[in-house]
């Protein structure tokens, strides 16, 4: 199965290792294929990161820099944006309007992958996995 990294998992991998439960490290050990991180993750903590005050940010923030140099580091195929991705629509769609998290579904259903998060309001949809 390919696996596409939800924001978290990326900042976690990166930052806070220990946070990663030993049955997701088990899973993203066991994979044939590389872990995929998309370009709409490093926006998204560009937004994130460029939006707070330094003072403000979370400990488990990252740099989008460095979460982009992490991933290329580790050999992380990278997915990114294409105009047809703007267009597609997420099936079954999210019951919440994060455009984040729609775009990396999208993703997902692009590249044949599920997304692997721990996002409650995202578990349970066809596209994602939990471990």
């Amino acid at each position: 199965m390919k696996i596409l990294l939800d924001t978290h998992f990326l900042v976690w991998l990166a930052t806070l290792p220990d946070k990663i439960t030993k049955r997701e490290f088990l899973a993203l050990e066991r994979r044939t294929e590389p872990l995929i991180v998309s370009a709409i993750s490093i926006w998204e903590l560009r937004v994130k990161w460029h939006a707070y005050d330094p003072k403000r940010r979370e400990k488990e923030s990252i740099d989008p820099d460095t979460a982009l140099s992490f991933a290329m580091a580790n050999d992380f195929a990278m997915a990114p944006l294409e105009p047809s991705d703007c267009i597609l629509r997420v099936d079954p769609p999210i019951p919440h309007k994060d455009p984040f998290d729609e775009m990396l579904l999208v993703h997902a259903y692009r590249l044949g992958a599920r997304l692997m998060t721990r996002d409650r309001k995202l578990l349970g949809h066809p596209l994602t996995v939990q471990v």
